[in-house]
């Protein structure tokens, strides 16, 4: 593997930590947010569907700039604006002004999100092996400093530009010098299936894409779950204290990083159906835990299963969709990337919805049947030879792409 490969995938795994970093600093302070500019209970959930609903506009601009513009470039450019962004959010004072800052962060997080996407699928495909979930592993590693991060803040009572500015002045001038090396990728297949034929030849083909789609949906719908309401589940539901509450979202971070930090090895062993299975169904088992715990440190441990389970989902669906389209992956890749937005939409409330109407308990049974749909749809997953390594890799000239710098 030459060097170039190897520095791309370094700085790239470094602009997924940096953006785990930004997110979780912005989403943990909300109520310092909220507290700041006097946003009232009825407004908050407006401003916050705002963040989503853009980044899913700057996913699908994104999918049209790369016709013209480099993935890479993309990507080097709207991690400052995100970052520069987070910063607006902190030193801000007037509700205007939060608005434009939130509005240039989402626009800048789907961009990035999307480009970030494409230039990981791209460089698994000219390894030639997973690599996918290493790099979702350090935007999880990312979460879990920038929560940290957070809660020193909160603990302080620092003010939200105070707590931002150290982490904004460190992370953007290494992101900016780390994107030297980002590698723009185009890989194509020697042969394939029709639909990888066509998906080159003419674009991306959506009823092939749709699984994938649909299973994205899904796991961000898993995800949201956890992010809103498992503080709230533990407390309100388990009868847990107001400290133990918080334990379940920090057990789910870590399990999410040590899931996804093995799961290259799984793929590589097992191959990419096999782990998407195993994580649907353990994260199904992990729902179904929590909606029968009969105590907080049972409910505890389905939420650490649904870490374990969900974490390969993501990583994966973006890697199937390069395989899928090897010719036409950043299309590909950006079209997907706004049904995580979609997910993140319908999560949060779908499960306060039929909680209030039904019970939590009932609530948590419903991501669990849609991610157990998950496993109807788990053969799109190998739309080529998804066994990487051990006898099954690919052969070499199908998927070392083009590598160049992305400068």
């Amino acid at each position: 593997m030459t060097d170039v490969l190897r520095r791309g995938r370094a700085s790239l795994a470094f602009g997924f930590f940096t953006q785990g970093v930004a997110f979780a600093l912005l989403v943990t302070r909300i109520p310092a947010i909220q507290d700041r500019y006097g946003v009232s209970d009825a407004l908050l959930p407006a401003f916050l569907a705002a963040v989503p609903v853009l980044a899913g506009v700057g996913s699908v601009l994104t999918e049209r700039l790369v016709k013209r513009v480099r993935p890479s470039r993309v990507l080097r450019w709207s991690q400052p604006v995100v970052l520069l962004a987070l910063l607006g959010v902190g030193a801000g004072e007037r509700m205007v002004e939060l608005a434009v800052a939130l509005a240039a962060f989402g626009l800048a997080v789907g961009a990035l999100d999307a480009s970030m996407n494409m230039l990981g699928v791209s460089l698994q495909l000219s390894y030639g092996r997973s690599i996918m979930l290493g790099f979702h592993a350090a935007y999880s590693l990312g979460g879990i400093l920038g929560a940290s991060l957070a809660w020193v803040g909160a603990h302080w009572e620092l003010a939200l530009f105070v707590s931002y500015l150290p982490v904004v002045v460190v992370l953007l001038p290494a992101a900016l010098v780390g994107s030297r090396w980002y590698v723009d990728g185009r890989a194509g297949a020697a042969s394939g299936t029709a639909v990888e034929k066509e998906g080159q030849a003419g674009g991306v083909v959506f009823k092939a894409l749709l699984p994938l789609c649909l299973v994205m949906t899904f796991a961000y719908i898993g995800d949201a779950t956890v992010s809103n309401w498992s503080a709230k589940y533990l407390q309100d539901v388990l009868g847990s204290s107001e400290q133990t509450a918080t334990v379940p979202y920090n057990v789910y971070m870590v399990t999410t990083l040590v899931g996804r930090s093995l799961g290259d090895f799984g793929v590589r062993r097992f191959g990419a159906v096999a782990v998407v299975r195993g994580g649907a169904v353990v994260a199904a088992v992990g729902f179904a835990v929590v909606a029968g715990a009969p105590g907080a440190w049972v409910g505890t441990l389905g939420f650490t299963l649904l870490g374990l389970g969900l974490c390969v989902l993501v990583p994966q669906t973006f890697a199937a969709a390069g395989r899928l389209f090897p010719g036409a992956s950043d299309v590909a890749v950006a079209r997907l990337n706004v049904f995580n937005y979609v997910g993140f939409l319908i999560g949060s409330p779908l499960v306060g919805a039929l909680g209030d109407a039904w019970s939590y308990r009932g609530a948590m049974l419903v991501p669990m049947v849609l991610v157990l749909v998950t496993l109807v749809y788990a053969r799109s997953f190998a739309a080529q030879p998804d066994r990487y390594g051990g006898g099954h890799e690919r052969p070499r000239t199908a998927d070392v792409g083009r590598g160049s710098n992305g400068l």
